[in-house]
């Protein structure tokens, strides 16, 4: 738990850093500033989503996750946390809500949350979470200074999906080979890019309906490895 402990904190730090700032930005360098970093956000989603072996798999998790996320409305689950942080602090009609969902997907659905999380739990190495906490701490600054203090508490969503994918790790060792990873990291790429067309407003897309598609791979190559087993 050392690398998501020290990943939550640099998240946290980083976005209230980024809220000092925010006040010094006049909008029209704060949207500017936003559209840069949706394209480069939607160009790093395109990366990993073309590492995938298995398009079909790929294309099948994303219709499966997303009619189970859907059933679940995790999306609409998010905004209401958000919102309930948000009227505990007294920040009413704020971009509180937006800054907490949108950082909680960018820093959650990225394959180095996945891979990270997962070294850490089978093998105990906290490296590559220990680089993602130095590029989440830099880039929660600039997210704060346009999205606000949600993005700070963002950091609790991070501690929560990454530990708890650290902690199941190891019950599941025998199903996270490299091709059921690589297909994770595939789905979670495209994802990305999602997030990167919602900051544009290009288009609404419910990502947080969609992550249950990250699982997806994991139930698959186990239903091929039972197959193989038994057959």
């Amino acid at each position: 738990m050392l690398g998501t402990i020290v990943n939550s904190l640099s998240i946290m730090f980083g976005g209230i850093l980024g809220t000092v700032f925010k006040n010094g930005l006049k909008d029209k360098y704060k949207d500017t500033v936003m559209q840069g970093i949706s394209m480069a956000v939607i160009v790093i989603g395109l990366m990993g989503a073309l590492e995938s072996k298995n398009i079909l798999l790929v294309i099948g998790s994303l219709v499966i996750g997303s009619l189970l996320g859907e059933w679940i409305d995790i999306e609409d689950k998010l905004n209401s946390f958000g919102n309930f942080i948000e009227n505990k602090i007294g920040r009413k009609k704020s971009n509180f809500s937006k800054g907490f969902v949108t950082a909680s997907l960018i820093y959650c659905v990225g394959a180095m949350a996945i891979v990270g999380a997962l070294e850490s739990g089978l093998t105990g190495n906290h490296e590559t979470l220990f680089a993602k906490s130095i590029l989440d701490g830099i880039s929660s600054i600039i997210f704060a200074s346009t999205l606000g203090i949600g993005v700070a508490f963002s950091a609790l969503s991070v501690f929560i999906y990454q530990g708890f994918i650290t902690i199941t790790a190891s019950l599941v060792k025998t199903f996270l080979t490299d091709p059921v990873i690589n297909e994770m990291s595939a789905v979670g790429g495209i994802l990305i890019m999602g997030i990167g067309i919602n900051i544009l407003e290009i288009k609404k897309i419910k990502i947080g309906n969609m992550l249950p598609s990250i699982f997806i791979p994991v139930f698959y190559y186990g239903l091929v490895l039972l197959y193989n087993t038994l057959f």
